[in-house]
């Protein structure tokens, strides 16, 4: 673990009444350049470029996770008291309910365009991101909401989740076939059902979701990830055996190696599993710090700053460029153990990687922020084009803001949206 540095005896970031109000200032620039710009009127959302206008206004393929994303984001605004937030909630829920939605096999496609189902197989991960948006729209008392958590709660329960592993396949076609002879699994859709999952705890009070939640964690983090030195394997056969020589070309979902920001994102979503089964499972506080520091030992770039995208087995960095997504997640990562494990250490990670996000990542001339930098911190777009969602920066900026028991639509609930 490296040593702490500076000043941070001095007192925590998330304390001070400025820096919330910057994290707050932040949020709603986030806000504003995402509202005003992504909304397709022919439905669903655009993907943007860098300085807000859609990057194909005619052609748009229009992805579940981006509109799933927006509903959560904007039900957070709704709680949060931002005028025209539910307007956007609505305008999501309804593409999700009316357009991605399988009327004749069930499920959801994964993708669409102005003529229907451009990809038409239902992945895992989209199908995570419909139920943390059908919870976060219960959050917000919207009249979709129920129908389509019980929906989307009986297809992950009936297609996706296999008991004698305790987690859920990856892919189907649309008629349920698995894909690929369904020989692979991933932690990535797994990861992000288990936020979903723990949203949908909240949402509803049912524990099945929780214990689902915790199955999940116990499989990918204590066993898989134990296994290998707390580094998040990303690639499994359909028996859950690490496959660390996978390759797949899309290296936006699934790159090879391992990622650390995944390994971030996991040291917060243990520590709120944790929190919300009332500390019981003793092995996810020391878990998650091992996450953490692992990620800072291995992923961060001492030199320039910034997480590199992916090392090798090895532990050396094989996709060097610097992507929002892990900084977002460091940021929120190193807040939650610095409430539940507080140090100087990790008090100078939160400054570290919000200095980086500060200098680098947002975009002071254009709004929102960049999505991908080189090795150098310069904007770039060799995974991503443009400016795709909201989801991660926004969460970066407000997780600070509110207690660390649980997702944000939880906290700020709570809180009665006060800050």
């Amino acid at each position: 673990m490296a040593p702490a540095t500076g000043n941070a005896a001095l007192g925590n970031w998330t304390s001070r009444a400025y820096h919330r109000a910057w994290l707050l200032d932040q949020a709603n620039g986030l806000f504003d350049f995402f509202q005003h710009n992504s909304v397709n009127p022919k439905g669903g959302f655009y993907d943007l470029d860098d300085t807000g206008k859609p990057l194909d206004a005619e052609g748009q393929i229009r992805s579940i996770h981006i509109a799933a994303r927006a509903v959560h984001c904007f039900a957070i605004g709704a709680l949060l008291g931002r005028p025209g937030a539910a307007d956007l909630v609505d305008h999501g829920m309804d593409y999700l309910w009316n357009h991605h939605r399988d009327l004749e096999n069930g499920g959801y496609f994964w993708s669409l365009d102005k003529n229907g189902p451009v990809d038409s197989n239902k992945q895992g991960y989209g199908h995570a991101f419909v139920l943390l948006a059908a919870s976060s729209a219960k959050t917000i008392g919207h009249p979709l909401a129920d129908g389509m958590v019980a929906d989307i709660t009986e297809v992950l329960n009936t297609k996706f989740w296999e008991p004698r592993h305790g987690a859920i396949a990856e892919e189907f076609t649309a008629d349920w076939q698995p894909l690929d002879g369904g020989t692979y699994r991933g932690q990535n859709s797994n990861m992000h059902l288990t936020e979903a999952l723990m949203a949908a705890f909240e949402a509803t009070g049912d524990k099945d979701y929780l214990t689902k939640a915790e199955s999940i964690a116990d499989l990918v983090i204590r066993r898989a990830a134990g296994s290998v030195d707390w580094r998040v394997a990303e690639h499994f056969d359909a028996e859950w055996n690490l496959d660390k020589q996978y390759y797949h070309p899309n290296e936006m979902f699934r790159p090879a190696g391992t990622t650390p920001g995944h390994w971030l994102e996991w040291a917060r979503l243990i520590l709120q599993l944790w929190v919300l089964g009332d500390k019981r499972i003793e092995w996810m506080p020391d878990a998650a710090k091992a996450l953490f520091e692992q990620s800072m030992a291995l992923g961060w770039d001492s030199d320039k700053g910034g997480f590199f995208y992916t090392l090798d087995w090895n532990d050396k960095p094989a996709k060097r460029n610097k992507l929002w997504w892990p900084a977002c997640e460091g940021a929120a990562a190193a807040h939650f153990l610095n409430e539940h494990l507080p140090s100087d250490y990790h008090e100078e990670c939160y400054r570290k990687i919000w200095n980086v996000i500060e200098r680098a990542f947002i975009d002071h001339k254009n709004g929102g922020w960049h999505e991908e930098l080189t090795e150098d911190l310069v904007p770039s777009h060799s995974l991503f084009p443009g400016k795709g969602d909201i989801y991660h920066a926004l969460q970066a900026c407000l997780i600070p803001l509110f207690p660390a028991t649980g997702s944000l639509t939880k906290g700020i609930a709570e809180a009665g949206g006060r800050l």
